[in-house]
């Protein structure tokens, strides 16, 4: 197993972000399109058909979700930690488009930076009407993740891997 830490594309304040938002959790249709089509290049010149597992934290687990959602059969899994899935930002959020697709989504009980309707939403989604082979585990903890939570997710990242 290999992997590729990716910097965002979008500089903002003394970062990067993968979108444009109308709001946290929310990204605008037009940026999170013009994100998944900019890393979408660069992964098919890179990856070469090799299979990829996405994991994103916060505004990253959106991202990886937003990949997922648009092409589900391309990716061998994504883990959204700490985030949401992007809901209302053109990508398909249809019963059953991550149909035996392994997803594992963390969340912590006391984030109070994403929505908690959207967090719900997405756990919603991911465990019950997406089809998804999910994992999903909450943890007490605000926005940040748990060490049990990386525990999980190596775990996890190693049996989707096979």
């Amino acid at each position: 197993m290999a992997y590729a830490a990716v910097r965002a594309p979008i500089a903002e304040g003394t970062g990067y972000a993968w979108f444009a938002n109308r709001g946290i959790g929310r990204p605008r249709p037009e940026s999170l399109r013009a994100s998944i089509d900019w890393f979408r290049e660069w992964l098919d010149a890179t990856a070469k058909g090799r299979p990829v597992v996405l994991a994103g934290f916060s505004g990253g687990a959106a991202f990886a979700g937003g990949l997922l959602l648009d092409d589900p059969t391309r990716f061998a899994g994504a883990a959204i930690l700490y985030g949401t899935l992007p809901f209302d930002a053109g990508v398909p959020v249809t019963p059953q488009r991550l149909s035996g697709v392994p997803v594992l989504v963390a969340q912590g009980d006391h984030d109070t930076v994403i929505p908690r309707e959207l967090q719900d939403r997405t756990w919603a989604y991911v465990t019950m009407e997406s089809g998804a082979l999910a994992e999903a585990r909450r943890d007490p903890v605000g926005h940040g993740i748990a060490p049990d939570a990386l525990k999980a997710l190596h775990t996890w990242l190693e049996e989707a891997a096979r």
